[in-house]
C-alpha cells in the first residue's frame, strides 16, 4: 500500500521535506537509473540489490552501516527506501533489535503505506518494549492491527494498554463505533483507469466527466519519482464516465497550466462549473518551504476562460507555516471546506469551513468542531446538500481511513458516523463523492485486490424505501413543532442519525435496515424529552406521531407542587431502591429542575396504614432520601433540595387507618411521593 495520499494525507502534516529526480540514461547493457544524492560515507551502498545487501549485512560491523543508511533516508522521509534497509538489517544480521531500529522500521512501513509489515516491528516492538513504547507508537500499533484485521486484539490491547496509563489514550477512547448500514446492498466496482500507481481523489467535472488524481508515469525519457514512496509525482487527469456511470475511460491529462512537475490533486469545482479548486506544493519556479523548512500545501484556484484554465493563484487563507488542502464546494457555491494544520486546531488535521463571498474574496476560516474533528487526521471532505462526507483515521474505525457521513442542517452538524462495509474496509477507504440523488458515487481505497497502490472504486446503492417518518406536535394544541431534534438509535443504541423537524413538525429517516428495531428520541427546550420504537417492514414507510408535553404543564400553581403519576414512582414491597420505572418519571422532575435554574423543592414520602406505625415512618424517610439521591445523581446541586423527609402514615389522604377495611385502590391513594416548591 505506498499510496500517493500520501502528500495528502501524511503530508498535509509534514510537508514535503525532499524530492529528488531520476533520470533515465541509455547505457549499452540497457537502462540504468542516475540519482542525485546528498554525498555521505554511505554512497557506496548505492545501486545494491537486496541479495547484495544482506550478505553486507551479515558481515562483522556493517550493519551499522546500513542502519546509518536507512536513517539518512528516514531523515529525509524517504521512508520506501528506509523500510527497506531496516527489514535486511532486523531480518538477516544479528545486531540487537533496539527501541529506536524497531520503532524506525515500523514507522517506515506505517507511512510508506505496508500496514502488515508495519505490524510485524510494531507487534516486535511493543512484546520487547511494553514499558516503553509511547503513546503515538502505540496508537500506529493499533491501526496496523485494524488496518490488517486484527480487530479483536486491537480491541483488548488498547484496554490493556490503558489500563498502565495514569490517563486514558486521547485517540483510542473508544473501539466501537456509530456505524450507519445504509441500503441493504451496495455494488462496488474497480475502475477500468486504475493505474500500478496511486490513483484517488475523484469529483464530478460537468455532465459526464471525473477528475481525479493520479501518479501513473507517462512520460518518455524522464521518471520524476516522489521518494516517500518511490512514485511518480501526482497530475490531475480528466476521464469519461460510461453510460452506467461506473467506470471511467479515455484519462488525460487535465491541463498543462495546472499541472507542474511536483504534485496537483484534490480538486473541487464551482457549480457553473468556471472556477477550479485544487491542492499543489508550496510552488513557484521552485518548491518554498516555510520557517520550519517544510515545504507545506495550499489550496489554488484557476478559471476556465474560452476554453482553457488560466494560471492558478493562491486563496489568501493559505500560509507558508501551515498546509491547506482538500478543498470541497458547497452545491450553493457559497462554502469551501478544506483541511489544513494550522495551529488552534483539534488535532493533526481538521475540517475547517470558509464563505466564498461575491467579490471573490473568502471570509475568515472557522473550524467545525469537535463535533467533526478529533485529535487525529480528519481529510477530504465532500458536501452535498445537507451531508458532510469525509475521512478520518479515529480509533473507532474498521482501520486505516475511514469514511464517515455528518447529517448537516442550519450550518449544525451532527455526530459524525461510519459509512461501515463495504465502503470501508480494513485499509484506507477515503475522497468519497456521491451524486446529488445520493445513488452513485466514487471513492479511492488501498483495499486487498486493487490494481496497483490506491485505485478508485464506484459504487451503486440499490434502492432501499425503508424509511421512519413522523410529525411532533405540541401535546396540548396540538400544533407542529419545529427545530425539534430528533435522533435515531439501533437496537445496540448506536446512534445512527439526527435531524431537526421541519417548519411543519416533520421529519424522516431514509436508507434504514428492513425488520429492524430502532428507537427514536426527541427533545426540545421547554418540553419533556419522547421516547419511542419503531419497528421497519419491508421497502415500507413506517409513520411514528410525537406528542411532547411542555415542562409548565406539570407544575400545579395552585398547590406549588411538581405533580408526577404517582403509580409510576413505585416501589417493591418492603423497598426504598429507584426502580427504572420510577427513575423514568423522576427524569420529568430532573428536567424541570434543569429548566426552571432557581427552583427549590422539599421531598415528601408518605406511605399506607399497613403495618407498624414506626417502621412506616422508617420506611417512608428511606424512599424520600432515596428519590433525593437519585436527583442529585442526575446532576442537580444538593443544594436546591431542601429537605427529604418520609411521614409514614401521619397524612393520610383517606380514613384508611388501623383497623379500617379498604380496598386496595384506596390504600393506593395514600402511597405517594409529593414534591413542593418551596422557591421559584
Amino acid at each position: 500500500m505506498n499510496k500517493l495520499i500520501l502528500p495528502f494525507l501524511l503530508l498535509l502534516t509534514l510537508g514535503v521535506q525532499s524530492q529528488e529526480v531520476s533520470f533515465v540514461q541509455f547505457e549499452e547493457d540497457g537502462v540504468t537509473l542516475a540519482q542525485e544524492d546528498p554525498i555521505s560515507d554511505t554512497k557506496y551502498l548505492d545501486g545494491l540489490d537486496n541479495r547484495q545487501l544482506a550478505n553486507y549485512a551479515r558481515k562483522k560491523g556493517m550493519a551499522a552501516k546500513l542502519i546509518k543508511k536507512g536513517d539518512e533516508f528516514f531523515d529525509k522521509m524517504w521512508y520506501a527506501e528506509a523500510a527497506r534497509l531496516y527489514d535486511i538489517v532486523l531480518e538477516k544480521s544479528g545486531v540487537k533489535h533496539t527501541l529506536e531500529l524497531l520503532s524506525k522500521a515500523g514507522d517506515s512501513h506505517y507511512y510508506s503505506g505496508n500496514l502488515e509489515k508495519s505490524y510485524v516491528w510494531y507487534n516486535e516492538l511493543y512484546q520487547l518494549y511494553p514499558n516503553d513504547i509511547t503513546e503515538d507508537h502505540f496508537y500506529k500499533y493499533a491501526h496496523s492491527l485494524k488496518g490488517t484485521g486484527k480487530y479483536r486484539r486491537a480491541a483488548k490491547l488498547t484496554k490493556l494498554f490503558r489500563q498502565k496509563r495514569d490517563e486514558p489514550l486521547n485517540e483510542l477512547e473508544s473501539t466501537v463505533t456509530n456505524t450507519w448500514k445504509g441500503p441493504a446492498s451496495v455494488e462496488i466496482k474497480n475502475l477500468a483507469i486504475n493505474s500500478r500507481y496511486s490513483d484517488f481523489a475523484p469529483m464530478f467535472h460537468k455532465d459526464s466527466e471525473v477528475v481525479f488524481a493520479s501518479a501513473r508515469d507517462t512520460s518518455f525519457l524522464t521518471t520524476r519519482r516522489y521518494k516517500w514512496n518511490n512514485q511518480p509525482f501526482l497530475d490531475l487527469y480528466v476521464a469519461k464516465t460510461n453510460s452506467k456511470g461506473n467506470d471511467l475511460f479515455g484519462a488525460q491529462k487535465l491541463s498543462k497550466t495546472v499541472n507542474t512537475k511536483y504534485h496537483e490533486a484534490s480538486v473541487a469545482f464551482s457549480p457553473d462549473q468556471e472556477t477550479m479548486y485544487f491542492t499543489r506544493n508550496n510552488y513557484g519556479k521552485k518548491l518554498k518551504r516555510g520557517k520550519n523548512g517544510i515545504n507545506h500545501l495550499k489550496i489554488y484556484t484557476s478559471k476556465f476562460v474560452d476554453g482553457e484554465w488560466t494560471e492558478a493563484k493562491e486563496v489568501p487563507f493559505n500560509s507558508e507555516n501551515y498546509s491547506t488542502g482538500h478543498p470541497s464546494v458547497s452545491p450553493d457555491g457559497k462554502k469551501i471546506y478544506f483541511v489544513s494544520d494550522r495551529p488552534g486546531g483539534y488535532g493533526q488535521t481538521d475540517v475547517y469551513v470558509a464563505d466564498i463571498l461575491e467579490n471573490g474574496m473568502f471570509s475568515e476560516p472557522k473550524n467545525l468542531g469537535r463535533t467533526i474533528n478529533t485529535g487525529g487526521k480528519e481529510m477530504f471532505p465532500y458536501v452535498t446538500e445537507g451531508s458532510l462526507y469525509f475521512s478520518s483515521d479515529r480509533a473507532m474505525g474498521f482501520g486505516g481511513l475511514d469514511i464517515y457521513k455528518s447529517d448537516v442542517a442550519q450550518d449544525n452538524f451532527s455526530p459524525a458516523y461510519n459509512l461501515g462495509q463495504p465502503i470501508n474496509s480494513s485499509r484506507d477507504d477515503f475522497s468519497y463523492i456521491i451524486d446529488s440523488n445520493g445513488e452513485k458515487g466514487y471513492f479511492a481505497s488501498n483495499r486487498k485486490g486493487g490494481k496497483g497502490d490506491d485505485d478508485i472504486y464506484s459504487f451503486r446503492y440499490t434502492l432501499n424505501r425503508n424509511v421512519i417518518a413522523g410529525m411532533v406536535k405540541d401535546y396540548q394544541t396540538q400544533e407542529p413543532i419545529s427545530g425539534a431534534r430528533i435522533v435515531l438509535f439501533n437496537q445496540e443504541q448506536n446512534q445512527m442519525a439526527e435531524v431537526i423537524t421541519d417548519e411543519d413538525g416533520s421529519y424522516q429517516f431514509r436508507n434504514l435496515d428492513p425488520t429492524s428495531e430502532y428507537t427514536i428520541k426527541t427533545s426540545k427546550d421547554g418540553y419533556f424529552e419522547d421516547v419511542r420504537n419503531a419497528i421497519t417492514k419491508n421497502n415500507e414507510t413506517i409513520e411514528v406521531a410525537q406528542s411532547l408535553k411542555k415542562l409548565k404543564e406539570l407544575i400545579d400553581e395552585e398547590k406549588q407542587q411538581v405533580v408526577l403519576e404517582p403509580e409510576a414512582i413505585h416501589f417493591n414491597f418492603d423497598q426504598y431502591s429507584i426502580r427504572p420505572q420510577a427513575a423514568k418519571e423522576l427524569d420529568k422532575l430532573v428536567a424541570i429542575l434543569r429548566e426552571y435554574k432557581d427552583m427549590v423543592i422539599k421531598i415528601e414520602a408518605h406511605t399506607d396504614a399497613i403495618g407498624p406505625r414506626v417502621y412506616n415512618k422508617y420506611l417512608s424517610d428511606k424512599r424520600a432520601k432515596s428519590t433525593r439521591d437519585y436527583i442529585i445523581s442526575q446532576g442537580i446541586d444538593p443544594s436546591r433540595i431542601e429537605s427529604a423527609i418520609g411521614y409514614g402514615e401521619e397524612r393520610l389522604l383517606n380514613n384508611c387507618t388501623d383497623g379500617i377495611r379498604c380496598t386496595r385502590e384506596r390504600h393506593q391513594q395514600n402511597r405517594r411521593s409529593e414534591f413542593i416548591i418551596v422557591r421559584q
